[in-house]
């Protein structure tokens, strides 16, 4: 083809591509529900690269716990009250309540005296699937309060965990309040807003997990619970480990919520039940003797408006049971793609309140944390953008969970707010659908997490240390 002939179609090319800049609807064509959409001249002259925050960095305390004893209790205290209120993911309290958590903190500093296994149960969206951050709160809380396994398991685990491998087999049907599974009017679903009914002889088979990274302590049971309804005749259960020998086997012959427990002397890294008769399997908790318990409960597909579905006096009971000391809500993320104006913001964050209410009034001694969703981003117009409204959404969850009485941990901001997904993403911390993040990301999102934790934890021994000293000055 001669060079003129190419100057021509290139010339017509760019003719055809500049009547379109001046010509398409500014709106889109819709066509057969897809639409289109191309960039005005004005866009074209004036386009701007979308501005990517950077990403934070974990801060450090710049001394240690240790160190603490150099300075004066005063000192200390107010240093970590100014790190509490200014760090890099820092809680949000109702009234700026930096105590909101100090009646958790003496709850899990009295596990180990009082040999008991207090709860930590972390409901989220697809974000915490695979134990993702969870698993972060469960290293952190057990190597500083004691605890062991990997917490509260469903019967039928269809998401993998990092933690333990299990597998359950026999006749049973599904009942879930989300997702696949039929659906029950009386609400009776437990902890996983999700069972099984089974019949006949089931077996439940769990083994920890083979890798090293996975800490000890949590791939040991020491205590093991069976959460169940008998409906009727009796309900019989057999723990065995790995060698098939045979440990304490459990009748109920009466009908009800009901638990079964094996408190052993050698703790197992496998085990089998065995498990015969008609009932609803709620869950099986594998635990420490004593200590903290982190349960991963992922509700794939959710934005956490399911919980009023369940049934007040059997979730109240199963919470009692098993020492429930905080309530955390990782979810919005569902939520967004659904947002697009002030009204449905509304809509949504009013559903979520009628959610806290539920866990206030089931549980009302223990404490709710409320995580928001992260940054998410999508093609806006041609461009990498983070959601419409998403900014907005956080802030609405943020005052409705301080306005009824909830401490709120913000992800996007932890970040750094708008189009930090894009970085994230960048940078390996976040995957292709610019929603969810990588592992390293995940377990990025965890430290800080923890890292909050522990300086609030560190402020209120400081608070405790302080008030000793003044009570042992006193005349």
């Amino acid at each position: 083809m001669k060079a003129r002939y190419i100057l021509y179609f290139i010339t017509a090319i760019l003719i055809a591509l500049f009547i379109l800049t001046i010509s398409f609807p500014r709106k889109g064509i819709n066509i057969a529900g897809v639409q289109l959409r191309f960039p005005s001249l004005e866009k074209i002259l004036t386009r701007k690269t979308v501005e990517e925050p950077e990403i934070p960095d974990l801060e450090e305390p710049v001394f240690t716990a240790q160190d603490s004893i150099r300075l004066s209790l005063q000192d200390t205290l107010n240093y970590y009250r100014e790190l509490v209120e200014n760090q890099l993911g820092k809680f949000y309290f109702p009234y700026d309540d930096v105590g909101y958590f100090d009646g958790f903190f003496e709850q899990i500093q009295t596990a180990k005296s009082l040999q008991k296994v207090i709860r930590i149960l972390h409901y989220g969206d697809s974000q915490i699937e695979l134990d993702r951050i969870s698993f972060n709160l469960r290293k952190y809380f057990q190597e500083k309060f004691g605890g062991g396994g990997p917490g509260l398991l469903p019967a039928v685990q269809t998401i993998p965990t990092a933690t333990v491998y299990q597998r359950w087999s026999g006749d049973y049907t599904t009942y879930s309040a989300y997702g696949d599974g039929n659906r029950r009017k009386n609400g009776n679903y437990g902890f996983f807003c999700k069972c099984i009914g089974m019949t006949g002889e089931n077996r439940f088979f769990v083994k920890a997990s083979q890798n090293l990274d996975v800490p000890h302590k949590m791939r040991t049971f020491s205590k093991i619970k069976l959460y169940f309804f008998n409906k009727n005749g009796d309900f019989s259960a057999v723990l065995s480990d790995n060698l098939k020998k045979e440990k304490e086997a459990l009748v109920a012959n009466s009908e009800g919520l009901q638990s079964f427990l094996w408190e052993l002397d050698t703790p197992l890294t496998t085990f089998t039940l065995t498990l015969k008769g008609n009932a609803d399997i709620y869950g099986i908790s594998v635990d420490g003797k004593y200590g903290v318990s982190v349960d991963n409960i992922p509700l794939r597909g959710s934005a956490g408006t399911l919980f009023t579905q369940l049934n007040d006096s059997l979730t109240r009971l199963m919470f009692q049971e098993s020492n429930v000391g905080l309530v955390i809500l990782q979810f919005g993320g569902n939520a967004v793609p659904a947002i697009s104006s002030q009204k449905s913001i509304g809509f949504y964050v009013n559903n979520l309140q009628r959610q806290i209410q539920f866990f206030k009034r089931i549980n009302p001694q223990g404490k709710i944390l409320l995580i928001g969703p992260s940054d998410m981003a999508k093609r806006v117009e041609g461009e990498l953008r983070s959601y419409p409204l998403l900014g907005q959404l956080v802030e609405a969850m943020k005052k409705m969970a301080n306005d009824n009485g909830v401490a709120f941990w913000d992800i996007y901001e932890v970040m750094g707010g708008e189009n930090s997904m894009i970085a994230w993403y960048k940078h390996g911390l976040a995957g292709e659908d610019l929603i969810h993040f990588t592992p390293k990301g995940a377990n990025r999102i965890g430290e800080i997490l923890v890292n909050s934790f522990d300086n609030l934890y560190q402020l209120y021994l400081s608070k405790q240390n302080l008030s000793t000293q003044n009570s042992t000055v006193q005349p």
